[in-house]
């Protein structure tokens, strides 16, 4: 079955390269490549990819940085990330999705879970622009699912993009107590390598900017976290 989806390789390794787009043209999508991170943006405006697999370390523009203009560029904000790369530690997978990358896979790798991966976040994508597009007002928050902008009491505050995901999830439904693993699961789909202990510090970082609003999210000991249901 073809995915006739385009599919934008960023990696300045040929043999990656060419094994990446090898497999996913196997896969039935159509496939372009780049091995710098110089040209990137301008070859996204001109072939319009549906998904970029990207390199953190790259010549040029490396993957942070071309992920961080995707976020920022209104025309490329919807654009699925996913990361490819040797830099495998907890620290860096924490950070590669909290300059908005939509899944992290870490070399050495097996091609049919990268093409599984990359499925997996292309069926997120619609979904999430269809369902939650609603701004959401509760209690002081304002969420724009699709500005990706919160702000509390007329205040704006900048989080990062798993910020953003998380806070949208809890406010979505107040008193409803989500797992860890619940977290990780729709904010990065199932069976994200993100541990208990990454989904603590998000918290804690997202309480910080929030300010006094922060509080609003309680500890639910032994199970996770939810946003207060009432004042009382």
């Amino acid at each position: 079955m073809s995915d006739r989806r385009r599919i934008l390789i960023v990696d300045d390794e040929k043999d990656i390269r060419d094994l990446v787009c090898y497999n996913l043209e196997r896969a039935g999508f159509e496939v372009d490549s780049l091995a710098r991170g110089d040209g990137v943006m301008a070859r996204i405006r001109e072939v319009r990819p549906d998904l970029i697999v990207l390199d953190l370390m790259l010549p040029g523009l490396d993957g942070r940085e071309i992920c961080r203009f995707l976020r920022e560029d209104p025309e490329t904000a919807a654009i699925p990330v996913v990361m490819l790369t040797a830099k495998g530690e907890e620290e860096d997978i924490v950070r590669g999705l909290d300059l908005g990358a939509d899944d992290y896979v870490t070399k050495p790798f097996s091609p049919k879970v990268l093409i599984s991966r990359i499925r997996a976040v292309l069926r997120r994508a619609p979904e999430a622009l269809s369902r939650e597009g609603e701004i959401l007002r509760v209690r002081g928050f304002t969420i724009d699912p699709g500005r990706y902008e919160v702000h509390v009491n007329g205040i704006r505050v900048e989080l990062t993009l798993t910020e953003f995901k998380i806070l949208h999830l809890l406010v979505k439904r107040p008193g409803w107590v989500y797992s860890r693993y619940q977290i990780v699961d729709a904010v990065r789909g199932e069976d994200y390598p993100v541990t208990d202990r990454s989904v603590d510090v998000q918290i804690v970082g997202l309480r910080k900017k929030l300010g006094d609003a922060g509080r609003e999210i309680e500890t639910v000991r032994g199970v996770g976290y939810r946003l207060k249901a009432s004042h009382d």
